[in-house]
């Protein structure tokens, strides 16, 4: 097929512009729909009536529609933009952005979707499906414990999942870590409730605070049910996690202003796992919890980092330089290009 692009490519070299150009187009709608012309062209970086021009023509191909609220993509166009998406990446490098990702990191795979999940919401939505997809090709056959982390990202990601479970296959999911504080639905309780009920498979919960002293902590390996989860918990055979912006966690995390002034002044821009790092990866602190440690990590056979958006690049690029080769990274396009910015080819 790409082959074939290319021949034509050959004898009308506007071809190709013109289904990327359309597909960019079908993309942004389908990213913000329903969507006004106005705010689609300033998205685009166009003319309205340049927009207008390719608009009417994907109108009359039935590809979109227009109301009173904005333009959305039909049934048709919903396909039609999904079965584009893979070739896209092939014939305008998003493979190549892919490898050239994961070997920078040293990882076993990058994942990237188009656009920038700060400003869209749909491309946090894909993620899920990505995610989906890797958990579909990768999880064994058999019994798989899945140690799964909160946020905002994750919880997200959760609702997009589909079912997993098959007669041979069974999941239980599990949070990797204890409450923060933070709000019930992101918890990571309830984003391994959430991902369990979406692909069919169980979920256990873990009703501790992640951070107790020494003497509370070991009152509650006491209590049976408590101990049952932690001992699933060591025993998962795949992790899911995000990776957030050190200063936002650790607001989320009701850190003390003197602890704010300390990751400040030791230039920490990612957090994961209770881990708090610098630009350079290295560890500038690390708070006490219940729950997976960096160090488990490693010994777990299938990692899954989902992240994205441009503003979280320092974040993804700091908390990488840690990540045991056998991660997978789920990002979009807008991080990954700021990431490998100014580095050489």
């Amino acid at each position: 097929m790409l082959e074939d692009l290319r021949v034509m490519e050959a004898i009308a070299p506007e071809i190709l512009t013109t289904i990327q150009e359309r597909y960019r187009i079908l993309q942004n709608i389908y990213w913000m729909q329903p969507v006004g012309r106005r705010v689609l062209a300033d998205n685009l970086a166009v003319t309205e009536r340049v927009l207008r021009t390719e608009t009417d023509s994907l109108k009359k191909l039935e590809l979109i529609e227009t109301s009173k609220s904005g333009m959305k993509l039909t049934s048709k166009g919903e396909e039609v933009y999904h079965q584009l998406g893979h070739l896209m990446d092939q014939l305008f490098g998003m493979d190549r952005l892919e490898r050239r990702l994961a070997d920078y990191f040293g990882i076993s795979r990058c994942i990237i979707t188009p656009g920038d999940s700060d400003r869209q919401e749909k491309v946090i939505e894909e993620f899920g499906h990505l995610l989906w997809d890797a958990l579909n090709k990768q999880l064994p056959i058999g019994e798989n414990i899945i140690a799964v982390m909160g946020g905002t990202t994750m919880a997200n990601v959760a609702e997009n999942l589909s079912i997993l479970e098959t007669h041979n296959r069974h999941n239980m999911f599990v949070p990797a870590r204890g409450g923060i504080g933070e709000y019930v639905n992101v918890q990571a309780n309830s984003v391994s409730a959430v991902m369990a009920m979406r692909t069919r498979g169980n979920y256990r919960s873990l009703f501790v605070p992640e951070q107790l002293s020494s003497a509370t902590y070991d009152s509650l390996l006491q209590e049976p049910s408590i101990l049952e989860v932690l001992n699933l918990i060591s025993e998962a055979n795949c992790v899911i996690h995000s990776i957030g912006r050190a200063i936002h966690m650790a607001a989320r995390r009701k850190m003390t202003e003197k602890e704010l002034l300390m990751l400040k002044q030791k230039n920490a821009v990612a957090e994961s796992f209770g881990y708090f790092f610098n630009e350079s990866g290295e560890i500038v602190y690390r708070i006490p919890r219940i729950g997976l440690q960096l160090k488990d990590i490693l010994n777990i056979p299938y990692v899954f980092a989902v992240a994205g958006g441009k503003s979280k690049a320092k974040a993804i690029h700091a908390y990488m330089k840690n990540a045991p080769k056998q991660t997978w990274l789920i990002t979009d396009e807008a991080a990954a290009n700021e990431i490998l910015k100014g580095l050489s080819l």
